[in-house]
């Protein structure tokens, strides 16, 4: 078959349709009878999170591409206006799930349990009188209506932002009515509130929705007034950034000016109380420039991710994940020294299951080792309070040379970073921002330490980023070494990242936006090759994505060839699997469980001489060429066997796992007839806790 034969539209699945298909898993948790309770609303609170940046990013993008060349097509042959037809019906459908997820699932669940979101008509006269004070004190002082006329435009309504649209009746002080005004609630009052103790009933933890109060009392708001209807909205914008890559001379400035836009972006989606008049929804709608497919009827709180609040307020372990202690290696604790470690072999950690303060304590005991001269790191995300940035700190002020390359484009981390950039340039930290146009997304610290008459870089190279909370959260691999050919190589790359030169040469590791795109192709053809010539051929991915075309056609291929391709992807998947001729030997599954799968591994088998690679890259093209990346190998042979082991262990789950189908569905693995459950996330927990 012709290569140019792989590219037809049929073969492949749409990326955004794809997308919206992870979050369906991820709701699909939060109705696991299995899954602790609290967890279940977690679930359900984070497909509505990832669905507000689905619309934000995603959606904006189809938006754009639909005004700005309506006639172009996916690799999956939709034009934009295809795309954003078939998003509105799987959009639409997910929404209405989510709420029936709540509404007849979770909320009779959870009042089983004594957890109770009280409405208006059942709160006792003792509740409303405290509520009432409440409004009185703590809202009203604060709020801020607004009655829309010729001399009060409708309001600018901030991204994703609790609003509500009013309709009065009477006449105010000046005479004035318009018949309409608009309250916007500042981001700062909590969404859902705790009645005290002393205002439920034995051993239950009532709350209310911040909106439901709102409705109770906004007639406080317009003094001699009538309030004939109060309804919630919310609007979600753009809120992707655009940054002149011609026209910056200063990126954080740059960063900064677009950081105050995005509250105000192109308006994608609104949502609206189902309860609204069609006349008041009609209005909001006009008022907005949607069409009707962008307007989502809420039946229920507007923002449903706000309901996670709950999940701190309420001390109930039993209706929790069981909390663990990750495995901390001895040899390199606090008291060891962890360079002498690392001299001995490499060490690689598996995240959240091995603890993240090795990495940590990495940093700490450079910043005071007489030895160390130098600390290189990237950091895409991390947060201002991450032990990771007060060590470096430490490092700078005991007089190392600390050179910090900070991804200020890390999306809705931006703010976030550029209070990172200053803090860490008020101690001294010598901060760059990468290279513009490309993200640097790489995840690799280097200290350089003199030993002797000997300079040795010492390596910290990973697939996740250097953030201590994600690390208890997110799945992903930490590998130390102090070899030197990997040592120069990351050397060469941060010298790429601060100054100016050609591209240098790599001796270990595959890099974006050079090597890492033509490397994986020209693996994937030796394995080609070795099956034709009747060797041992395999491919084992688990990555994040898989979106860029050139790469899946190769699989593709692979998969002509007769190799067999083993794809582990938590998300977006374009490749079509199962399809006649083409790929009929690649299965695709997705694991959905307790901790985000996040680690990024390259396993080509190589005439049975494997050779398995870890990465900071999805098999994205802007991993590819719109980002500095790195593809680490792990060669060491009991690290290597290990991370093989863990690919096993990804693909014999059949209890967590779901596998994508030719029509682009999803299935989820049951076990089979006479087979025990196996989850493979619980037995990596189980294998470091015992």
């Amino acid at each position: 078959m012709e290569i140019n034969e792989l590219e037809k539209p049929e073969y492949y699945i749409n990326r955004e349709l794809s997308l919206l298909e992870f979050n369906v898993r991820v709701l699909a948790q939060a109705k696991k009878e299995t899954v602790p309770l609290l967890e279940r609303l977690n679930y359900l609170c984070i497909s509505s999170s990832n669905l507000d940046e689905f619309f934000e990013v995603r959606v904006a993008s189809v938006l754009q591409m639909a005004n700005i060349d309506p006639i172009a097509v996916s690799s999956d042959g939709l034009t934009p206006h295809e795309q954003l037809e078939r998003i509105t019906v799987k959009a639409h459908e997910l929404v209405e799930e989510q709420y029936e997820v709540l509404n007849n699932i979770l909320i009779p669940k959870l009042e089983e349990e004594n957890i109770r979101f009280v409405r208006r008509d059942k709160w006792t006269d003792v509740q409303k009188k405290w509520l009432e004070k409440y409004f009185n004190v703590e809202l009203l002082p604060i709020l801020t209506p607004v009655g829309l006329d010729s001399a009060h435009p409708f309001p600018r309504i901030l991204n994703k932002s609790l609003n509500f649209i009013i309709s009065l009746t009477g006449k105010d002080a000046f005479g004035r009515n318009s018949g309409r005004a608009i309250l916007q609630v500042p981001r700062a009052l909590p969404r859902i509130i705790q009645l005290p103790a002393e205002e439920t009933d034995s051993g239950t933890h009532d709350f209310v929705f911040l909106s439901s109060i709102i409705h109770a009392f906004v007639n406080q708001l317009f003094n001699g007034m009538t309030v004939k209807g109060c309804h919630q909205f919310r609007v979600t914008r753009n809120s992707d950034f655009f940054v002149d890559d011609d026209a910056i001379d200063d990126l954080l400035h740059a960063v900064e000016g677009e950081l105050v836009m995005r509250n105000y972006g192109d308006e994608v989606r609104i949502e609206i109380d189902d309860k609204c008049p069609e006349q008041t929804v009609f209005f909001l709608k006009e008022r907005f420039r949607l069409n009707p497919e962008r307007v989502f009827l809420a039946k229920g709180p507007v923002n449903l991710s706000r309901v996670q609040e709950i999940y701190s307020l309420i001390d109930r372990p039993d209706l929790k994940f069981q909390p663990f202690k990750p495995y901390a290696p001895s040899k390199l604790g606090r008291k060891k020294n962890i360079f002498d470690a690392i001299k001995k072999q490499d060490v690689l950690l598996h995240h959240p299951y091995e603890s993240f303060l090795p990495v940590v304590e990495f940093i700490r005991q450079a910043a005071f080792d007489p030895n160390v001269l130098a600390i290189k790191q990237t950091l895409y995300r991390a947060g201002v309070d991450s032990p990771i940035v007060s060590a470096l700190i430490k490092a700078a002020q005991a007089g190392k040379e600390v050179t910090v390359v900070i991804e200020l484009l890390a999306r809705f981390d931006e703010k976030e970073n550029i209070g990172l950039a200053a803090k860490l340039q008020d101690s001294a930290v010598h901060v760059v921002y990468g290279v513009v146009g490309y993200k640097t997304h790489a995840k690799m610290c280097l200290i350089l330490r003199k030993e002797g008459k000997t300079l040795r870089n010492y390596v910290h190279l990973g697939t996740g980023n250097y953030h201590p909370k994600t690390a208890r959260l997110y799945t992903d691999y930490g590998l130390f070494s102090c070899n030197k050919e990997l040592g120069e190589d990351v050397r060469r790359i941060f010298v790429q990242l601060t100054s100016l030169g050609k591209v240098t040469k790599l001796v270990k590791l595959l890099q974006s936006p050079f090597t890492l795109h033509s490397g994986l192709l020209a693996k994937i053809e030796r394995e080609i090759e070795n099956k034709t010539n009747g060797k041992s051929a395999k491919i084992i991915i688990k990555v994040n994505a898989v979106v860029e075309e050139q790469l899946i056609q190769a699989l593709y291929r692979a998969s002509q060839a007769g190799v067999e391709v083993k794809l582990i992807v938590r998300g977006v998947c374009c490749l079509r699997p199962g399809v006649k001729g083409v790929s009929e030997n690649i299965e695709v599954r997705s694991i959905i469980g307790r901790f985000l799968e996040h680690t990024r591994v390259y396993a080509f088998n190589n005439a049975d001489n494997w050779e398995v690679y870890g990465a900071s890259a999805d098999l994205m093209n802007r991993n590819m060429f719109n980002r500095v990346e790195t593809c680490f190998p792990i060669e060491n042979p009991k690290l290597h066997d290990r991370v093989l082991s863990d690919l096993d262990s990804y693909l014999k789950d059949n209890t967590q796992s779901w596998l994508l189908q030719s029509d682009g569905n999803y299935q989820q693995v049951q076990p089979k007839k006479g087979e025990e459950p196996y989850m493979v996330q619980d037995e990596l927990l189980k294998a470091f806790q015992g």
